[in-house]
Parts: C-alpha cells; structure tokens; sequence
C-alpha cells in the first residue's frame, strides 16, 4: 500500500495518478473539505486526517510499505506557526507514524528552495550543497523545508524510518491552480515583466515529470538514503517560458523589464509593509518570488539520471500550451 500526504495538490494529485495507473493501492491522507473530485475519480482509498493531528494518523499508516510525504504549508506569505504546524511538526508527526508502522521507504518531498536563496551568474548546484543559505527573516516557506528536510535525515540516521529525499523546483502542469492562473492574468494584463534580462535559465518541471521521478526514487534500492535534485526539464530561460505562456494565450510577447536588484529592493519594502501592518493577503511581490524568477544560479539534476534514469517524458513544448489551455478551462480568470 502506497500513502500520499498533499494529494490534493499539484504535484501528490500526479503521483497518485501513476501509481493508479500502474496498478498500485493508493491511500490519501485527506482533510475535511478537501476538494477530492479528482482523486475521487481515480478511486483511491481515503483516509480522513491530518499531518498536524498525529493521532489521525494510525490508522492511514495500516498496512502502508511506501510513503510519499508531499504535504508542506505552501506559498510564501503567512504565519510562521502555520509553517511551524504544518511543515515541521506535521513532518515529525508523518516520520513517528512511519516509524510505528515500519515503512520500507519513506520520500521526503522537499525542495530546491531548502538551499536557501544562493545565487550568482554561472553557479551550478547539486546534492551536495548546503542547506538553508542566504536565508532571509520572513523566508518561513525555505526555512520550514529545512528544517522538516532535517527531521527527515535524523530520522534515517538513527535507524528510525528508511529515507529518501527529492527536491522539487518549480512545477507546472494540469491542476496547477497557484502559479499558472497569476502569470496567465499578468501576461493578458500586460503587466508581465522580466526580472533582468531574461536569459537566466529556469529550474522548471512538469508535475507528471515530477511524479515519475518520486515514484523512481521511492522504488529504486540505490535511491535509500540518498538525496535527488528532480528540479528541471532541460533548458528553458525565464523569458522563454514568459513567452510560452503568452503565445498560447493568444498575448503579445513580454518585453518589459525590471533590474533584478531593484525588484529585490521593491519586494523587500512590500514585505515590509506587509509585516509592520499584519496583512494577511500577499504582498504584490516578495522577495522569494523575485530569486524564483529571476535567480541566475541553476540546480543540477544529473544525479537523477544517472542513478534513477529519470528522463522527463513531457517537454516545455508540449506542455506548456497543455497546462495553459487546462488553466483556462477549470480555473476562474475573471
């Protein structure tokens, strides 16, 4: 038996996809009101809970072998407690569970973000680089990966629960309601612009592609212990994908910029204002949507295909224009 945390979400809704299509039990850790239409379809067991209710969790871990723990406080604007609950302790409460329930393998869904914010034109990262660096105060969506990426490890290395890690970049796809409808509605506003140049490339990645590449690392034997940059697709600049998302919505190209620096510099005071006076809604911009966008540094993932043969079967041209045209017609643009 297969258990997803975060199915709901973009990237769990992919994986529980595959493993029903290769024929695997999947069970769903689901909240009360969650959207389930499309997990329903599927037809997946359901297991109501919630990873900040660790006594909800015994009976979703029964007869479970492979956990894919997915569920993290998302987005970058928020309460630190909410961080603290969800992606922290939510994380401790999932590896207790596992624990108990002696999983044989347990992914960690973490993020390229658990780097920190490092940057500078032509550096290129791997699985070796440290984590949390150049982390800024309100950074609480990297700073909570961190330290939920750290549990994690602690939790293998004491012999507790057999470990895999992936981190993730930035995902698109079909059931992207977060980031795809922001820049479809920026880009017919013309209000889009890039962030530099924008020649820096971009770690991006497919949802499906992504999904492969956990349930890979979830099931290769060399993968236990090891950690998995799965953070893009090959190449694509920022104002490729722009201008990608723009063509297929019928707009004119993006050609309007903004100095990386003075973006930083803008989303700071933003956030600033923000804080001083408890907004709950989102800054128009924050200064990790800024490093998002426009960061020069690139994640490698060569790792994951050496050891995992993890070979991304959708590509930027397909679908992009896919997951657009799913944008449009099941997400509200008005």
């Amino acid at each position: 038996m297969n258990l997803i945390t975060g199915a709901t979400g973009l990237l769990g809704s992919h994986i529980a996809e595959q493993l029903v299509a290769a024929g695997q039990r999947v069970r769903v850790l689901v909240r009360g009101g969650s959207d389930t239409k499309f997990l329903d379809s599927l037809g997946v067991e359901k297991a109501p809970g919630d990873v900040t209710d660790a006594a909800s969790l015994a009976a979703a871990f029964e007869g479970v072998e492979r956990v894919y723990h997915a569920a993290a406080q998302v987005g970058d604007w928020g309460p630190w407690d909410r961080y603290v609950a969800v992606t922290i302790q939510g994380t401790a409460n999932m590896l207790a569970a596992a624990k108990k329930a002696r999983v044989k393998r347990f992914l960690q869904v973490s993020s390229i973000s658990a780097y920190g914010h490092p940057d500078g034109a032509g550096l290129v990262l791997d699985e070796t680089a440290p984590l949390g660096v150049n982390l800024h105060k309100w950074s609480y969506y990297s700073r909570a990966k961190v330290e939920a990426e750290k549990l994690a490890w602690a939790a293998h290395a004491a012999g507790d629960v057999p470990v895999t890690v992936v981190k993730p970049s930035w995902l698109y796809g079909p059931r992207d309601r977060a980031s795809m409808p922001r820049l479809i509605r920026a880009i017919r506003a013309g209000k889009a612009k890039l962030i530099g140049d924008g020649t820096n490339r971009l770690n991006l990645t497919h949802a499906a592609n992504e999904a492969e590449g956990c349930i890979l690392a979830a099931t290769t034997e060399k993968a236990l212990g090891q950690n998995y940059n799965l953070s893009n697709d090959g190449v694509i600049t920022q104002g490729e994908y722009l201008n990608a998302i723009a063509a297929a919505v019928g707009a004119g190209p993006v050609t309007k910029k903004v100095p990386y620096k003075v973006a930083r510099s803008a989303a700071f005071l933003f956030e600033l204002f923000g804080h001083l006076f408890a907004c709950k809604k989102p800054p128009l911009v924050t200064r990790y949507a800024v490093w998002l966008m426009g960061r020069r540094c690139f994640f490698s993932c060569e790792k994951a295909r050496r050891e995992l043969n993890w070979q991304p079967r959708i590509g930027y041209e397909k679908g992009i224009p896919e997951a657009v045209g799913w944008c449009l017609k099941n997400v509200d643009m008005g």
